[in-house]
């Protein structure tokens, strides 16, 4: 049997994405919405929508797996893991992307 590709299934990918995404929680999310818990796309400037696409991808993991002594003990196996760091980075790309669109790219026609 050949497993040369069994970390490459979308649905194995898209797992380690989330569970991934669970190293960028450096702010309780407690916190982060803890204000106001709406949510808006629309930023003033690319930096603080850069730190919303981090934001939306640690709320992400939050809703996924809501444990949060799961998602620490996690956190060991997937800091050392190179795949998981670049899937995290495309899942904020992804979400970075989505924003940059929301704001017209910022633009100041």
């Amino acid at each position: 049997m050949d497993t040369s590709n069994r970390y490459r299934h979308p649905a194995v990918l898209a797992l380690h994405a989330v569970v991934a995404a669970t190293l960028l929680a450096l702010t309780p999310l407690g916190t982060v919405f803890a204000q106001d818990d709406s949510l808006s796309l629309i930023t003033e400037t690319p930096a603080e929508g850069f730190e919303l696409a981090v934001t939306l991808s640690q709320r992400g993991v939050a809703t996924t797996q809501t444990d949060p002594e799961v998602r620490k003990s996690l956190r060991g196996a997937y800091a050392q893991d190179a795949d998981s760091l670049i899937n995290v980075s495309q899942v904020i790309a992804i979400h970075f992307q989505t924003i940059a669109a929301a704001n017209d790219y910022w633009r100041e026609d």
